[in-house]
C-alpha cells in the first residue's frame, strides 16, 4: 500500500513526515480534500442544483483511502457531513431531518469508499489498476459496484428525510450513480497517477508530438470561430478530441492521458453549465446525461487503451530481457559448449596419444621379450658348449683359450643385462636435478669402457669442454647417455687409427654435446631405424641393439634432442642438446 498522496506532494519535507505516521493528520487532510472536491462538484452544476455532472469527492475520497488505508475513513465521514449540510442547508428541511440525511448522506459516501478499497485490496490486488486490462476493466466494475451501493443508502436516506419524492427516486438514484462513477473515472486515476511520482523525460520527439498536439488544438479553435465551419464543428467536437485523447493514450504515461480527459471534462461541464457547446439540449437532465455519457465513454476508452499500452509496452520489455538473458544464456553456453569440445577434443588426443604409446609398449613388450630371451640365453648357451668343449680338450694351451672365450660371453651377457636395468630406471624414475660437472663424467665414463678395447693402444681422445659453471640436470641419465654413444663408437671403431672426439659447450640455453669418431659408421638406409629397441644396424652381433634406444629415451625424459650424422666407412657424428631442468 502506498504511504503517500496528492496532498503530501505539495507539502515540505518535514511536514510530510509528520502527516505520513499521524493519524489525525491524516483524517483532517481527507476531510478537508472531500469537503474541497465538494465545493468544487457544487461549482460545476447547473442553476437548478437539481444534478450534478459529475460528483469529484467520490471519485478523492476513493483515491485517497488507497493511498493512505482505510484508518482514514473517518475523514471521509466529516468531510462529506460538511459537504452533506453544504448542499441541503439553502432546502426548507427542519434541523432534524438536515442532520439526519446529511448524516446518512456522509455514511453513503463513507461506505461506498470503504467498499471499493474493500474490492481493489481483495479482489484486484493492485493499488494501481491500471497497468493491465484486465485490472482497469476490472476498477470500472468496481467503480459501478461500489456508486451503485452508495445511490441506494443515499436515495433511501434522501426518500425517508421528505427531499425527494417516490417519483423521483429511480431517476436521482441514476443521476446519483452516474455522476459518482464519473468522478470517480476523472479523479481517482489522476490521483493514483500523481501518487506515483512518474518522471516524464523531454526529448526531441516528445517536443516535436506537444508541439503538434498544440498546433492542432489551436486549430480547432480558430475553426470554431469561423462562421462557415463554427455550428458543424460545435456539434462535431466530441468526436474531434478523441484522437488528441488516444494519441496521449499511446505515446504518454497515464497522467498525461487522464490529466488530459480531465482538463476537456472540467471545461467542457463549465460550458454546458453556461449553455454552450455540443452537450446544451432542451432540458438540464438530458444535458447533463449526454455529458456525463461522454466523460464516461471517453475516459472509460482511455484508462483501457493505456493499460493495454502499458500491458503491451511491460510485454515488449519482457521479451527483449528475454531475448537477451537468452542471447547471454546462448553466448554462456557456446562458450561452455566451446570449452567442452576443447576439453573432449584435448581428451581424445590424450587418449590417442596414450594408445599410440600403450601401443608402442606393448610392441616393444613383445620384441623385448622375445630379444631378451634370445640374448640372454645366448652367451648362456656360448658358454655351456665351451665348458663342454674344455671338458673333451686334454690341451691345456686350448683351456686357456675357452676360459677367454667364457669371459667374453660372460661379460657380454653382463653388458646386455645392464642395459636392460638402464632402460628399466630410465622408464620409471623421475628426472633429478643435480649440480653436474661434465669432465669428471666424461673421464669415469672413459676409463669404464677402455677395457671393451685393452689391446687397441692406438684409441685418440680428443676431449673439448667448455664450462664455467655448474649445470644442473640429471647426472645419471646424463652418464648413461654418454656411456652408451662412446661405447659404441670404441666397439665400432676402425683398425687403423681410431679417433673419438668430445665436444661439450655449457651456456645459458642448455648443453649442446658432440661426440664424433672416425669407425665404421652407419649405413644411409639404418639411420631412420637407429632408435627402434633391439634394432641393429649391422650383423656382426656386437651389439643389443638397446643402446642408442635407451640414448633416445633418456633424451625425451630430460626433453632434449638427438641427432645423428653418419657415412657408413667414415664415421658418424652425434649431436646432443640437453637444457637444464627447471629448479
Amino acid at each position: 500500500m502506498l504511504n503517500t498522496g496528492l496532498i503530501m506532494s505539495f507539502l515540505p519535507v518535514e511536514f510530510k513526515s509528520v502527516l505520513k505516521y499521524n493519524r489525525d493528520l491524516q483524517i483532517v487532510g481527507v476531510a478537508l480534500a472531500f469537503f474541497a472536491a465538494a465545493c468544487l462538484g457544487h461549482f460545476l452544476t447547473f442553476e437548478s442544483k437539481a444534478v450534478l455532472p459529475t460528483w469529484p469527492p467520490a471519485g478523492v475520497a476513493f483515491a485517497l483511502l488507497i493511498l493512505l488505508g482505510r484508518q482514514a475513513w473517518p475523514g471521509v465521514t466529516i468531510g462529506a457531513l460538511l459537504a452533506g449540510i453544504l448542499s441541503f442547508w439553502t432546502t426548507s428541511l427542519p434541523v432534524e431531518s438536515l442532520i439526519l440525511v446529511s448524516g446518512f448522506t456522509s455514511l453513503a459516501h463513507t461506505l461506498q469508499a470503504l467498499l471499493g478499497y474493500w474490492l481493489v485490496k481483495h479482489w484486484i490486488r493492485d493499488d494501481f489498476p491500471f497497468t493491465t486490462s484486465r485490472a482497469a476493466f476490472q476498477f470500472l466494475f468496481v467503480s459501478l459496484l461500489m456508486c451503485s451501493f452508495g445511490a441506494l443508502i443515499a436515495n433511501w436516506a434522501l426518500f425517508i428525510g421528505g427531499v425527494i419524492v417516490s417519483e423521483d427516486v429511480l431517476r436521482n438514484a441514476v443521476s446519483w450513480i452516474v455522476g459518482n462513477v464519473v468522478g470517480v473515472l476523472l479523479f481517482t486515476p489522476v490521483l493514483l497517477s500523481l501518487a506515483r511520482g512518474n518522471s516524464f523525460r523531454f526529448s526531441s520527439e516528445k517536443i516535436l508530438e506537444i508541439t503538434l498536439f498544440f498546433v492542432g488544438a489551436c486549430g480547432i479553435v480558430f475553426l470554431l470561430q469561423v462562421d462557415y465551419f463554427s455550428l458543424t464543428l460545435q456539434r462535431a467536437l466530441p468526436f474531434l478530441v478523441l484522437p488528441f485523447f488516444l494519441w496521449l493514450a499511446f505515446r504518454f504515461h497515464l497522467i498525461v492521458a487522464m490529466g488530459g480527459v480531465l482538463t476537456v471534462s472540467l471545461i467542457t461541464i463549465y460550458f454546458t453549465i453556461n449553455n454552450l457547446g455540443p452537450f446544451v439540449m432542451d432540458d438540464t437532465y438530458s444535458s447533463t446525461l449526454l455529458l456525463q455519457i461522454f466523460i464516461g465513454v471517453t475516459s472509460i476508452s482511455i484508462l483501457i487503451l493505456s493499460a493495454t499500452v502499458h500491458e503491451r509496452m511491460t510485454a515488449q520489455q519482457t521479451l527483449l530481457e528475454f531475448n537477451e538473458n537468452l542471447e547471454v544464456k546462448v553466448l554462456e553456453r557456446t562458450k561452455a559448449l566451446h570449452e567442452e569440445i576443447v576439453t573432449r577434443k584435448e581428451a581424445e588426443f590424450k587418449l590417442k596419444k596414450t594408445n599410440q604409446e600403450l601401443s608402442k609398449r606393448n610392441a616393444e613388450l613383445d620384441n623385448f621379450v622375445y630379444s631378451v630371451s634370445h640374448d640372454l640365453r645366448a652367451p648362456i648357451a656360448s658358454v655351456l658348449g665351451l665348458i663342454n668343449l674344455a671338458k673333451r680338450d686334454k690341451d691345456v694351451a686350448m683351456k686357456d683359450t675357452y676360459l677367454e672365450m667364457i669371459h667374453a660371453s660372460a661379460l657380454q651377457q653382463d653388458h646386455f643385462i645392464k642395459e636392460i636395468l638402464d632402460q628399466s630406471r630410465n622408464a620409471r624414475l623421475d628426472v633429478k636435478r643435480e649440480e653436474v660437472m661434465f669432465k669428471p663424467i666424461v673421464d669415469e665414463t672413459f676409463s669404464q669402457l677402455r677395457c671393451m678395447a685393452p689391446t687397441d693402444k692406438n684409441l685418440e681422445t680428443i676431449i673439448s669442454i667448455r664450462q664455467e659453471k655448474p649445470f644442473y640436470c640429471d647426472r645419471w641419465r646424463l652418464k648413461v647417455i654418454l656411456s652408451n654413444i662412446i661405447s659404441n663408437a670404441i666397439r665400432y671403431r676402425n683398425g687403423r687409427d681410431p679417433v673419438i672426439k668430445v665436444d661439450i659447450d655449457v651456456t645459458e640455453a642448455g648443453a649442446d654435446m658432440r661426440i664424433e669418431d672416425n669407425g665404421k659408421g652407419i649405413a644411409r638406409e639404418h639411420l631412420k631405424n637407429v632408435y627402434r629397441m633391439f634394432y641393429r644396424a649391422t650383423d656382426d652381433g656386437a651389439g643389443s641393439g638397446l643402446g642408442l634406444y635407451i640414448v633416445k629415451e633418456a633424451v625425451d625424459k630430460l626433453n632434449g634432442s638427438i641427432t645423428i650424422d653418419s657415412e657408413e666407412g667414415k664415421g658418424t657424428t652425434v649431436r646432443l642438446l640437453i637444457p637444464e631442468v627447471a629448479a
